[in-house]
């Protein structure tokens, strides 16, 4: 089928990755875009031409998940070396590390205002984290298995999450309670994403398919069969009118989701796709996979005027008050077995003149402090004070309070800087490192502890439902 203007169109490749791309996320304005892989590398890459890449080195493992927060002045990251990382997004890469989990971490999230960072783990928990003071706030306990992914709700009331366990639950943020659960027992969910009105959310499910939720009916609206593989990642465009879809068969799938069909089919990389997201104003998506390419695509279908669409929404009846736009009401499910109204695009076989883009990349090394659950006590600054940088984290300080960051232009990062370009005497490095690791382990204990105690008072709580039952059945009998 030949192409129209209105069709998703590949603009460019980035290499610079030399394993699978992880995930991937546009800074707020869409300049940059951030990748992580199973190289172990954070990257940084700028949307103008010709401009150098920068890689962050500090994660010891495979980088699970990034995101830029709200303002873009942060970048986080998860990984299978049990740590959380803070990035500041610029040549210097100042970081600051989270220790808090007993297990790889599996994704990291911002709230919509940036003052929280929610992360989930397979240590079966999900953390929340204070972003001004970095400290560690609650854990949630209720699943029973490896937690996969954790999103906070457009207005940050409600934390949705997804575990091996086959569960899909919703948690609110102010009781630190699980409201609501959905279950399958076909597969489990490997992604999930609230809409941008808050209303649903859309998970990626390890079973070839894609379901929309609306949370406030507990119904299943729209179930897509469009995949021949595990899908591993989603994301809706900013307009709620699109969905994306990542998968294991190699194809990234767009779903109209008001019209409840597949409209496109993209076959751009080779190998598994395990990660797309959309640039905050839906002009842009990127996505990466198996073949450590990352590809920036132009959207292009979406040149529908969105106040036009408000309108035309705000007219529908709403569950609830206040009135959400671009509300997704009930279908049935929509396997697309046998369509035809759909458009395949392989740019591999029509894009001549694809520009590529393998731009010279700085290594930057990360010295770093260390927050753990227990041992960052810090207060504000007096008014007379000066705050330096971004937060009280000295490793997120600006350089005039800082030392300034190793960097290296070269593609080798495997030697160290020697103790002459240290700005801490080894000696003193050595035995911090040795308190950190004290310090992990007590970590890990007051954690473990933590959810013993948790799941003794779900155990208490039956009991005591179980003992009103008793009773009330004893009341009747009488």
């Amino acid at each position: 089928m030949a192409s129209s203007p209105e069709d998703p169109v590949l603009e460019r490749y980035f290499k610079g990755h030399k394993a699978a791309i992880t995930s991937v996320d546009f800074s707020p304005n869409g300049k940059q875009l951030a990748t992580g892989s199973w190289d172990t590398f954070l990257m940084l890459w700028s949307l103008r031409p010709q401009a150098r890449a920068f890689r962050y080195v500090g994660h010891k493992d495979v980088i699970t998940s990034v995101q830029f927060s709200p303002l873009g002045n942060l970048l986080a990251s998860a990984s299978r070396d049990r740590t959380i990382r803070l990035w500041i997004p610029d040549k210097r890469g100042k970081s600051s590390e989270f220790k808090a989990h007993t297990a790889p971490v599996r994704s990291v999230d911002f709230s919509a205002d940036g003052q929280f960072l929610a992360s989930a783990s397979e240590d079966k928990s999900i953390k929340v984290w204070n972003m001004y003071r970095q400290r560690f706030l609650y854990s949630l306990y209720r699943h029973t298995h490896w937690v996969r992914c954790a999103k906070f709700s457009p207005d940050g009331r409600l934390i949705v999450s997804c575990s091996e366990d086959k569960t899909i639950k919703i948690w609110d943020t102010t009781n630190k309670q699980c409201v609501n659960n959905f279950s399958d027992f076909v597969g489990f969910a490997n992604f999930v994403a609230f809409n941008p009105n808050g209303t649903c959310i859309a998970s990626a499910g390890s079973d070839h398919t894609v379901k929309i939720w609306d949370i406030r009916v507990n119904k299943l609206l729209q179930h897509y069969q469009v995949h021949s593989g595990g899908v591993n990642c989603v994301s809706f465009h900013p307009s709620g009118n699109y969905l994306i879809t990542a998968s294991s068969d190699g194809t990234l799938k767009i779903l109209d989701l008001l019209e409840g069909r597949l409209i496109y089919t993209l076959q751009g990389h080779t190998g598994p796709v395990f990660t797309v997201s959309f640039s905050k104003g839906g002009e842009l998506f990127t996505s990466g996979g198996a073949d450590a390419q990352v590809l920036l695509w132009r959207t292009n279908f979406d040149e529908l005027n969105y106040k036009d669409v408000s309108k035309r929404n705000l007219k529908r009846l709403h569950f609830d008050s206040p009135p959400h736009l671009l509300d997704i009401y009930p279908r049935t499910p929509h396997p697309h077995e046998g369509r035809i109204d759909t458009v395949e695009i392989n740019p591999k076989l029509d894009v001549t003149d694809l520009q590529t883009s393998t731009p010279p990349v700085v290594d930057i090394l990360s010295f770093d402090s260390t927050t753990t659950t227990e041992t960052t006590v810090r207060t504000l600054p007096d008014k007379g004070e000066e705050i330096c940088g971004y937060f009280l984290n000295p490793s997120l300080m600006s350089s005039e309070c800082s030392p300034t960051i190793l960097k290296k232009k070269t593609e080798d990062i495997s030697d160290l800087p020697s103790e002459s370009q240290r700005s801490i005497p080894l000696a003193v490095t050595d035995a911090l490192e040795h308190i950190m690791e004290q310090l992990n382990v007590l970590t890990q204990t007051v954690s473990i502890l933590e959810q013993r105690l948790t799941l003794t008072e779900d155990k208490l709580k039956d009991c005591l439902e179980n003992q009103q039952k008793l009773f009330n059945a004893i009341q009747q009998k009488i």
